[in-house]
């Protein structure tokens, strides 16, 4: 018996081919959407790993913050400690040294020189007295530049005067003190300027 296929072929093969179609579409989409939910997924991780890293790292940072402040605090509490030391160290040693100058001049003006003033200017020191001739004011420079506490004594002025119906002669001159070290300086008695309780 023959069978005989009254519809339409190709009607059928283009319903056949739509189907397809709209499967293979749905399918697309279907695996276009699992793909973006992935990606999507993947990408929150990384973002949400990321702002967690963020917020660790701004943590540390605001803990550095507070370590370098602290820093800054004790570094300046060591200047300001070491600026005080300094200057307490300056101190003693300026009070020794003004000791150790009136035990050198005692030792250094010869007989016949008369210190009147003496005037400290930082190194400088500026004095002025009477002397019974020139030759004695050469002795005291002399005596200076060899020295170990005062150097390069600078002659300012010499000028003869009249006092008490004696001609005698006044100086003025500067003179360094050269700086040492406290183990440099030898304690020495004190002693009283030759002719301090005579009258030139």
């Amino acid at each position: 018996m023959i069978r005989i296929n009254l519809l339409p072929h190709r009607e059928e093969k283009r319903r056949m081919r739509r189907q397809q179609f709209y499967a293979l579409g749905g399918l697309i989409a279907l695996l276009a959407v699992v793909i973006w939910l992935f990606g999507y997924s993947v990408i929150d991780r990384y973002i949400n790993a990321q702002e967690q890293q963020n917020i660790f790292l701004k943590a540390e940072i605001v803990a550095l913050d507070k370590e370098i402040e602290e820093i800054k605090r004790l570094k300046e509490q060591t200047d300001s400690l070491l600026s005080r030391k300094r200057i307490i160290e300056s101190l003693q040693a300026d009070r020794t040294e003004t000791v150790h100058l009136f035990n050198e001049l005692a030792r250094q003006v010869p007989e016949g020189v008369y210190i009147k003033t003496l005037k400290q200017t930082g190194q400088k020191i500026n004095l002025t007295g009477y002397a019974q001739s020139n030759s004695r004011i050469s002795t005291l420079m002399r005596n200076l530049e060899a020295s170990p506490l005062l150097e390069r004594p600078d002659l300012i002025e010499i000028k003869a005067v009249t006092i008490g119906n004696r001609r005698i002669s006044e100086f003025n001159m500067n003179v360094l003190i050269t700086r040492q070290n406290k183990t440099d300086v030898v304690p020495a008695k004190v002693s009283a300027v030759p002719g301090k309780d005579r009258q030139p």
